[in-house]
Order: structure tokens, then C-alpha cells, then sequence
């Protein structure tokens, strides 16, 4: 499990084709602002994302508002065997382009 700052995993997972940026704020706070291409998936339904990211080596870089449900759900995801997951911490500190 790897850890950048927002804005530079945001422009690693541009680069990245076959990358998932994933969201995993409230439904809720998606819809008041999210990060373009991104898949929102709940930390409290992570579970489900075994539905949506079939490959365990797809390259995950998962956020959240602040960075401490990022860090959980990057937890997660490599205990359910997803071996290449970044988390990349809080949309506060992100700068849209």
C-alpha cells in the first residue's frame, strides 16, 4: 500500500489507464463535490467493491475528506487482497485544475 498527497495521486491515476480513483465519502458528500471519474463506493460498503474492481492488481488510489477514512479503506481493500491501492488522502486539500 503506497501514500501520495491528493494532487499528485490524482495525476498518477490520470496517467493510468486501467486506474480506479475511489471515492469512499458518503453519498452525500460525493454529491456536493467529487473528483472527476471517480467511483464513489462508502467506506461503510466497501465490501461491494469486489462487484466494481474484479482485477486485484488494478491500481486503486482511494480518497476521502480528510485522509483518516482514505487510510481505513486502503486498510481494507489490501486485506481483501487488492495489492496495488493508494491511498492518497483528503479532498480538502485537493486543487482543481
Amino acid at each position: 500500500m503506497g501514500k501520495l498527497n491528493i494532487n499528485d495521486g490524482v495525476k498518477e491515476y490520470v496517467k493510468n489507464k486501467n486506474s480506479v480513483l475511489l471515492d469512499v465519502r458518503t453519498k452525500e458528500e460525493y454529491n456536493e463535490r467529487h473528483i472527476a471519474g471517480s467511483l464513489n463506493m462508502p467506506v461503510q460498503s466497501l465490501e461491494n467493491v469486489r462487484l466494481h474492481i474484479v482485477n486485484k492488481a488494478t491500481p486503486i488510489y482511494v480518497y476521502c475528506h480528510s485522509g483518516v477514512r482514505s487510510a481505513r479503506a486502503a486498510q481494507a481493500l489490501c486485506e481483501m487482497g487488492y495489492n496495488n491501492v493508494t491511498d492518497i488522502g483528503g479532498i480538502k486539500d485537493y486543487a482543481d485544475d
